[in-house]
């Protein structure tokens, strides 16, 4: 994967979080049956980690909110349309500084995630190498 360089790198960082899954009712609805009846074999392992049959796990929006850093949440379909990046395995993260793009965490990290608590020490100890670069 290639960053991708644009005009404004100098703006406060905002995290995206993107799903191997796709956007729309459809697969939203495929997904979660899956999910349900065959844990071991769902493909997105973000997905599995930070909701239960409900949404979003509590836990995970309150640390979200308290990030200090914008947070937003795409679909792979999404995020290809919006950022036009190759040669890139979700689910993953990354961080966007104006017009740049970089990989924040690989899907090799996500997808070794054991629990919510492994994804929120994760994202905390790169938030703090970000911080530290400053």
């Amino acid at each position: 994967m290639e960053a991708r360089k644009g005009k404004d790198s100098g703006s406060k960082p905002s995290i995206i979080f993107v799903y191997n899954a796709d956007s729309g009712l459809l697969n939203a609805v495929k997904d979660y049956v899956h999910k349900i009846a065959s844990p071991k074999t769902y493909s997105c392992n973000l997905c599995a980690v930070t909701f239960g049959n409900l949404g979003m796990k509590k836990d995970w929006k309150t640390f979200i909110a308290n990030l200090n850093f914008p947070v937003e949440f795409l679909h792979r379909d999404e995020f290809f349309e919006r950022y036009h990046l190759e040669n890139i395995k979700f689910p993953s993260a990354f961080i966007r500084r104006g017009a740049d793009i970089s990989l924040f965490i690989t899907q090799k990290e996500m997808n070794s995630l054991q629990s919510l608590d492994d994804l929120m020490k994760l994202v905390t100890k790169k938030v703090n190498e970000i911080r530290a670069d400053k």
